[in-house]
């Protein structure tokens, strides 16, 4: 009978919680995590455009929309800094962030990877139509994976995480964001690069660039399983760049920014493939070697 009164009495507790109404937000971070969200629609807007050229811009339609998404991890990285700096830290905010997360990094490159990808088909002449078919058919696919895995992977989050900064020191999965960013630095390789070309006389159609652009459906199955997988990367910012660190990072760090100044395109593709890899292959040698795996550390963010 206690029991059975317990039970009743946190039940009645539970649905007095879920009816009380949402009085006070933060409205500067809530603003900012709007922003990530705005950003991956226009990313999406951009990318439906196809294959042309933004004039007064002077770039393409896909490389707009892959550097619109990576605006979006700028305003993603601003928000939570600033409720954390405000102390105004709430369930609102990680829900709200990952409402507007599954449109910048799952909805948003899976719809420029699709757009990219039929643009690409439709330009390849003599293409068997049974052939083309399938091929659409596989892409659509792997679109859909990428939505999917995405949104798993920020429900998992919600799920998961705490609001202990100070154990959040590496991320449960590959992070969306980062995810997100494999797909747009590709993009942005191949569309700046193959502009580069033109300009310079060269055929805009050079192999190399176009040769790395097939990869992207294979890159979004690949990036979809490392998101809800359990292999562990490390938070670059908690890790290597907060608090005092040995000279060697500063070295590198440097190298880093000489390698964005010789070729942004280039620096922001080996970058994400980089961070996507080195968690993987981390992973992969503690297999191998039969090491037991790093004790688990509470995630930062998506």
């Amino acid at each position: 009978m206690r029991k059975f009164r317990t039970t009743a009495a946190r039940e009645g507790l539970l649905r007095q919680v879920r009816r009380q109404r949402l009085k006070y937000i933060t409205v500067l971070p809530s603003l900012v995590t709007i922003l990530n969200g705005v950003c991956g629609f226009a990313a999406i807007v951009f990318a439906s455009k196809g294959e042309g050229m933004s004039r007064p811009l002077n770039t393409s339609y896909f490389a707009l929309s892959a550097y619109i998404i990576l605006l979006a991890m700028v305003a993603d990285m601003l928000d939570g800094r600033l409720a954390r700096m405000s102390q105004s830290t709430s369930s609102f905010g990680g829900q709200l962030d990952s409402l507007c997360d599954v449109i910048s990094f799952g909805l948003a490159p899976a719809f420029l990877m699709l757009k990219v990808m039929e643009s690409k088909l439709g330009g390849i002449e003599g293409l068997n139509p049974m052939l083309e078919s399938f091929l659409l058919r596989f892409i659509w696919l792997t679109a859909a994976v990428f939505v999917s895995c995405a949104a798993i992977r920020l429900a998992r989050f919600n799920v998961e995480n705490e609001e202990d900064e100070s154990a959040h020191m590496s991320f449960m999965g590959l992070p969306t964001p980062a995810a997100a960013g494999v797909i747009a630095s590709l993009v942005i390789f191949q569309q700046e690069t193959s502009a580069e070309f033109a300009a310079s006389g060269f055929n805009a159609q050079y192999p190399y660039a176009n040769v790395l652009i097939y990869t992207l459906p294979f890159l979004a199955v690949w990036s979809a399983i490392l998101m809800v997988s359990r292999i562990r990367y490390p938070h670059i910012v908690n890790q290597f760049i907060r608090g005092k660190k040995p000279f060697a990072y500063l070295i590198r760090a440097l190298l880093f920014l000489c390698l964005i100044v010789w070729s942004k395109h280039a620096a922001l593709l080996l970058i994400f493939m980089g961070f996507a890899v080195s968690g993987f292959a981390k992973w992969l040698y503690l297999k191998a070697a039969k090491k037991p795996v790093p004790a688990p550390a509470m995630e930062q963010s998506l």
